[in-house]
């Protein structure tokens, strides 16, 4: 039975990205001091890594969850991190709003502001602000992604290069201090770079999930980063090496 346990807790892995231990002990029908062995004896295996409040597999390098599924991961934290992110915002601010589904929670709580621009390579983004008289919109052209609503490549890069913002508000695929932000998709990766050229300030933006991770594209270095705002569950260790590093860590 506790090796059974063990392989759906590697299937649940695999599948999720990352679970919490409560969610594994609530669906295994046992105690949490059970889960953390189990979680513990993977870990001596080489085959989970533990991060803060659960766990994830051990991987060298992070697969992107599909959108469906990031779309509903940790919704509350993503919620609240948005909520902080809009409080940085001032009425007449040209902002750069990267694609990701905590920057589509930023998003939705700009509505209200006044005389306010926003770049953005996310249809989605620029969907949920068009009806927004006091918001003008630039919607970066470039190729689709599939499934994602996003756009990327030559035209986005060259629209960018032509405009300049107050602030970037980052989506994290993954982080870790001494390696900065990474992600997924080289396209998108090499977009943001031209992000951070056109903008005066960066703010990233990245639930506790996104930390401790590595994917094969480099964003950028930490100390590229002016604030960083995160939840409560993220790993103490990181925020601490972060702060050192100069960037201001906001926790919501």
């Amino acid at each position: 039975m506790k090796v059974k346990r063990k392989d759906e807790i590697l299937r649940l892995l695999a599948e999720n990205r990352m679970m919490k231990a409560g969610d594994l002990a609530e669906q295994f029908e046992v105690s949490m001091e059970t889960i953390r062995r189990d979680l513990s004896e993977l870990e001596e295996l080489k085959l989970i890594r533990r991060v803060h409040g659960g766990a994830m597999l051990y991987t060298e390098y992070g697969i992107e969850p599909d959108y469906a599924f990031r779309t509903t991961e940790n919704y509350n934290e993503k919620l609240q991190i948005g909520k902080k992110a809009a409080e940085m915002v001032k009425d007449g601010d040209s902002i750069i709003i990267d694609i990701g589904t905590t920057t589509l929670e930023f998003a939705k709580f700009l509505k209200g502001k006044k005389d306010l621009t926003v770049f953005t390579n996310s249809i989605k983004i620029a969907y949920e602000l068009m009806s927004e008289k006091e918001i003008s919109v630039i919607l970066l052209g470039g190729k689709v992604r599939y499934g994602e609503g996003t756009t990327s490549g030559y035209w986005s890069e060259e629209m960018i290069d032509n405009f300049f913002a107050d602030k970037l508000f980052l989506g994290v695929g993954a982080i870790m201090p001494e390696h900065g932000v990474m992600d997924y998709h080289i396209e998108e990766t090499n977009l943001r770079r031209h992000f951070f050229k056109q903008a005066k300030q960066v703010i990233a933006l990245a639930d506790y999930s996104k930390f401790g991770i590595k994917a094969l594209n480099h964003v950028c270095k930490s100390k590229e980063l002016d604030y960083l705002i995160t939840d409560e569950k993220a790993d103490k260790k990181m925020l601490k090496d972060l702060r050192e590093m100069g960037v201001k860590v906001i926790i919501t």
